[in-house]
């Protein structure tokens, strides 16, 4: 197997992150699910409009956002003007590594191995892995489930009875292994709040585009599988 280069467009447009302002500009734009303003980003970052505008066409052509046109509700026709630049998080996934890693070639085999044991053994083992994965997770985040959630990239986000999961860290993974990657994501949700200060939750698939497939519901106590089923396999 030949050596793969590094990828020096992709260390160049994570270079746009360093700075601090641009940054906090790229937080804002991909904490909401809608596409957002550069007013919207000025008055959030207490600067000009001018410089929101500078920044996050950076971003964009950094392929860290991308960019939508849209006038205004209830304006349109002749005299409506022209429609205002948005701003939303970009589909592209960007990683990078120095020297090259390919670390996921090797998620993929290890998901493809327990694909194809017909006895569901490894997938169990994968699964019992989770959870101790979650349960570990929190415990480092001292009991916080939002602080562990983040820690693992799901972009947690409090609803008043809910916490949906804005982001799927597995998300090109689970396009081809959706069964078993939703499942070892569901387990590991569910090792999380087992672990809590107050595991009072209760994580269930319910897949929807554009966040993960796993949602928490706060009322009643974290379960595992089927109903009733708590606790490890």
């Amino acid at each position: 197997m030949t050596q793969q280069p590094v990828d020096l467009a992709g260390l160049a447009s994570l270079s746009s992150l360093d700075d601090p302002l641009r940054r906090r500009l790229y937080e804002f734009v991909t904490e909401h699910d809608e596409p957002v303003s550069r007013d919207q980003v000025a008055a959030a970052a207490g600067i000009g409009r001018t410089l929101a505008a500078y920044h996050l066409d950076k971003l964009a052509e950094a392929g860290l956002l991308a960019a939508t046109y849209r006038r205004p509700e209830g304006k349109g026709g002749p005299g409506a003007g022209r429609p205002a630049k948005l701003y939303m998080r970009a589909e592209r996934e960007l990683a990078v590594t120095v020297p090259p890693r390919d670390y996921e070639l090797l998620a993929r085999l290890l998901i493809e191995s327990a694909e194809r044991d017909p006895s569901g053994t490894v997938r169990s083992a994968v699964g019992a892995a989770a959870y101790e994965a979650g349960r570990q997770s929190v415990a480092e985040s001292d009991g916080n489930v939002l602080a562990a959630l983040a820690g693992c990239g799901f972009q947690p986000r409090e609803a008043e009875a809910d916490i949906e999961l804005r982001n799927c860290p597995f998300h090109r993974l689970a396009q081809d292994h959706r069964d078993l990657v939703c499942g070892l994501n569901l387990r590991l949700i569910q090792g999380v709040i087992a672990g809590s200060a107050h595991p009072d939750g209760n994580a269930e698939l319910d897949p929807r585009a554009g966040r993960c497939c796993v949602v928490i519901h706060k009322s009643g106590r974290a379960t595992c599988g089927a109903a009733g089923e708590e606790g490890p396999p």
